[in-house]
């Protein structure tokens, strides 16, 4: 586990569990929600995988990212069915126990009733052992947490419940501000200013994404750091330099989102 101590900036990996994901039969809607949910709390996001639901690629998958990155939260597998096997294979990750836990149990009975929580749905109260749980104020079935690795339900609705209690808990950063300025020059002509750029201001994390737009080429150029002094030099810099190639940028203003 990477040890999180109080600074302007955390990371954070995400990981996606689901033979749906990978076979198209479902969107993943989730990456792009999180990521900038994340970003606004100073977290970034430094990788996304999508795995099956397969014991073995779970249980390595997350012993590989939690050493490398300070959170790490997944989404899926979670559920009733036969193929949500999540719960286990993290326990299994950790080398701990699944038990039924007695808090989670009563959750799923206050919103279910004993009549109609059936085995299946009392599968969804097998926690790892120690685990703490995320509330689900929309299903009852709860996430849970073990050291810095999240488990959080795959239905958007639930899991950005889940994950706004989960910011509510954990150490956060500094906002990352971001400016993009877009002009029409192609990406080849800006090429070598860009890379003295971001040199130049290296706590600046400056993207480059080519559009195509209404029958027009443009370029979109984003900048984005904790430091609104820095980005705003950069950003002034960065539209000088367009303009001396004979462009006329437009710019939109400093914000704290992704």
């Amino acid at each position: 586990m990477v040890e999180s101590v109080e600074r302007d900036v955390y990371s954070a990996a995400l990981l996606i569990i689901g033979n749906e994901i990978l076979a198209g039969r479902t969107q993943d809607t989730n990456t792009p929600w999180i990521a900038e949910r994340l970003t606004e709390h100073g977290i970034i996001l430094g990788e996304v995988r999508v795995i099956p639901d397969v014991e073995q690629e779970i249980m390595s998958t997350v012993n590989d990212l939690r050493t490398k990155f300070d959170y790490v939260f997944s989404t899926g597998g979670i559920g009733p069915t036969h193929d949500d096997i999540t719960a286990d294979s993290i326990a299994k990750a950790f080398e701990l126990e699944l038990v039924r836990d007695e808090k989670a149990f009563k959750m799923l009975e206050e919103h279910y009733g004993l009549e109609e929580l059936t085995p299946p749905r009392a599968k969804m109260s097998m926690i790892p052992e120690g685990a703490t749980l995320i509330p689900n104020p929309v299903s009852a079935a709860p996430g849970f947490i073990i050291e810095n690795v999240h488990v959080m339900a795959g239905v958007p609705r639930i899991m950005q419940a889940m994950l706004d209690h989960v910011l509510r808990e954990i150490k956060a950063g500094k906002p990352i501000l971001s400016n993009t300025v877009a002009c029409t020059l192609p990406e080849s002509t800006l090429a070598p200013d860009l890379t003295d750029l971001q040199e130049k201001y290296p706590d600046v994390q400056l993207g480059s994404y080519p559009h195509y737009r209404g029958g027009v080429s443009g370029l979109s150029l984003v900048l984005r750091g904790i430091h609104r002094g820095s980005l705003e030099a950069a950003t002034e810099e960065l539209i000088e330099i367009i303009k001396g190639h004979g462009d006329e940028p437009r710019a939109l203003s400093i914000r704290s989102t992704g």
